[in-house]
């Protein structure tokens, strides 16, 4: 059997690359990473065994349009790109590459935490600029204190340096009520709303799903105490990106770091881009070298060890419910 691999992107990085010309598969690769009707077009065209899927969406449209279709696995963690309840209905695992990215994404909440307190990314564009615009507003973070939403291996690692910085930590996570913190020295508090008023820098952590779409809102936002910041390197959607805008508009929150938006790409003209205290990545957390390589390769082992008979660990799939139906790769 040559299985066919379907890569929702221009590439992949040749740790994949690599492993799946190992196993003789052929490898289709989509044009252009954004084309939705593209992915559509392709899946109804080709007989696509497995998708490794970067960023574009793979809806139930492209999924009943191949009868072939067997296994998905997600370049990263973050599957609200992937319809999953369609795959669900197929008997389709749906995979991730948790921890991949890990260390890569807390390096940039770090460095998105750093300029936002500083202004740095505002004092560049002066200095470039031919202005002498020295922001004496920053604040020091020693002493402050740091909320996690969403205490996974992103959000650990964050802790940890915040806490080697001198910080307070705290982190509420759903998953982890009424067990002990991981890391030491951090409080867990079992209600989100609790938390918010003893942050001074809040961090997101979570995917996007029915429960977090939204979960900063103008209440939540106003629980915080006057003057902290906001960073977010999970999905932008969890902000209500207007609330966001008003608060840093009216001085409530001090600043924010972002490297999502509710719509990527960031569209001209977004109030975002005129606000002096927001520093902006185009979401890129994941995409150091070293985090591409390690997702391709989870990505490539995952479809490929599904269509061997071989499945990778049960807690790297999402709808796990569906290897318990005794499903196979060929079935």
């Amino acid at each position: 059997m040559t299985p066919t691999v379907f890569v929702t992107a221009p590439k992949l990085a040749p740790a994949g690359v690599d492993l799946l010309r190992a196993a003789g598969a052929r490898v289709i690769y989509l044009p252009d990473a954004d084309d939705v009707q593209g992915v559509r077009d392709i899946m109804a065209a080709e007989p696509v065994d497995a998708v490794i899927s970067r960023t574009v969406a793979l809806d139930a449209r492209a999924i009943a349009a191949c009868p072939t279709l067997k296994v998905v696995s997600k370049h990263g963690v973050g599957v609200s790109n992937i319809d999953v309840a369609a795959c669900t209905a197929r008997g389709i695992p749906v995979y991730m590459t948790p921890g991949a990215n890990a260390q890569s994404v807390a390096e940039l909440t770090l460095g998105l935490m750093l300029a936002a307190a500083r202004r740095i990314n505002w004092m560049d564009g002066e200095l470039r600029a031919g202005r002498w615009s020295r922001a004496q507003d920053g604040l020091e973070l020693h002493g402050r204190a740091l909320g996690l939403v969403g205490f996974g291996q992103v959000g650990q690692r964050v802790a940890r340096v915040c806490l080697a910085l001198g910080m307070q930590v705290h982190a509420h996570d759903p998953a982890l009520r009424g067990a002990g913190s991981p890391v030491d020295g951090v409080r867990l508090w079992d209600a989100l709303d609790d938390m918010l008023p003893h942050c001074d820098v809040l961090s997101l952590h979570v995917p996007l799903n029915d429960h977090t779409r939204n979960l900063l809102d103008d209440a939540r936002l106003a629980r915080l105490p006057k003057g902290a910041i906001l960073l977010n390197t999970a999905r932008g959607e969890v902000v209500d990106e207007s609330a966001l805008v008003r608060t840093l508009q009216s001085g409530q929150l001090h600043a924010a770091g972002l490297d999502t938006m509710a719509v990527e790409p960031l569209p001209a003209g977004s109030p975002l881009t005129g606000l002096r205290n927001v520093v902006l990545t185009p979401h890129v957390g994941g995409s150091t070298p070293a985090a591409l390589a390690a997702m391709a390769s989870g990505a490539a082992r995952n479809v490929l060890g599904w269509l061997r008979g071989e499945p990778a660990d049960a807690a790297a799939c999402v709808n796990a419910a569906v290897l318990a139906r005794g499903g196979t790769a060929g079935a």
